[in-house]
């Protein structure tokens, strides 16, 4: 039987929700259960339409960016996703390379399908919209795709859903621009961090600053791989000042909402509009079952 779960599990959760106090409410039949369920349903569904509609509205609003001229704060681009470099990512039941995956693991007891594990890649990957690039962060983000898959085997079924390297990728969040020259380094800190790891390995310190071979870093030694962290971490921001200018896509830091998707523009305006027209047709629904309760 073939099955594939919500797009977004939260737009489901809000459903669901509702369900539960109105089967309360036919099993126990009195005025106050009938008050409470109505009542519940018609503020999910006042949450749900504010959501909804308040997404579309960004999606309206909001007009589409070139990375290389993106004001800095809260954008619409559009553009084709491209892996970052130097990485690969596999889908783990597929094995297909992708730009992200989000996974669950099902199996069947007493003829119920139970979740028994889910996951979701957190590796970014890149929009290339041929005026520049930016990175996109995927924590934090709705990430909506066409690509879906279920297997099963035996009592166990699996679903991935992927975004794949040359999708034409729409997204919406907010956006930092920032060069070497920009970064916020802290050389006391570096240090720190860079000496602790060396002290982990105590091997390889000794080798390199044991000059009496005592089997003892003494404070001399100590001074000397005191100098020469400086040095590196020296190196190390010298390099990191020198990098060009990159842009990245985030959660904004407002709350606004931070959306990625395959799926073209309009159809997601589309989406959010049905969503958004469904919870306010269930709102009033509930407001006048509200009315009807109270009048019993």
């Amino acid at each position: 039987m073939a099955w594939s779960p919500p797009r977004h599990w939260s737009e489901a959760l809000l459903f669901f929700l509702q369900a539960v106090p109105f089967g309360f409410a036919l099993s126990s039949g009195t005025r106050i259960a009938w008050i409470a369920a109505f009542s519940l349903g018609a503020a999910i569904n006042l949450w749900g339409w504010l959501i909804a509609f308040g997404k579309r509205r960004r999606i309206l609003d909001t007009p589409t960016s070139r990375v290389a001229s993106a004001a800095q704060g809260y954008v619409e681009l559009i553009g084709t996703g491209q892996p970052l470099a130097d990485t690969c990512l596999l889908a783990p039941y597929s094995q297909l390379p992708c730009l992200w995956y989000h996974y669950t693991v099902e199996r069947r007891q007493n003829d119920e399908w139970r979740q028994v594990e889910s996951g979701a890649s957190d590796l970014p990957f890149n929009l290339d919209d041929g005026s520049g690039v930016c990175e996109l962060d995927p924590r934090g983000a709705e990430i909506l795709t066409t690509h879906q898959e279920t297997r099963g085997e035996g009592d166990f079924r699996t679903h991935e859903s992927l975004l794949l390297k040359g999708d034409r990728l729409y997204a919406l969040g907010g956006f930092t621009s920032v060069n070497g020259a920009q970064a916020d380094l802290d050389r006391h800190r570096d240090i720190g961090v860079l000496l602790g790891e060396w002290k982990q390995n105590q091997p390889s310190l000794k080798q390199r600053f044991d000059l009496d071979g005592n089997g003892a870093i003494d404070d001399r030694e100590w001074q000397l791989a005191r100098l020469a962290a400086e040095r590196e971490v020296t190196r190390q921001h010298q390099e990191r000042r020198a990098r060009p200018l990159s842009h990245t896509l985030h959660r904004h830091e407002s709350g606004l909402p931070y959306l990625i998707s395959n799926h073209p523009q309009e159809r997601l305006r589309r989406r959010y509009g049905w969503l958004a027209a469904l919870h306010l047709l269930l709102l009033l629904a509930m407001l006048t079952g509200l009315g009807w309760a109270w009048g019993r």
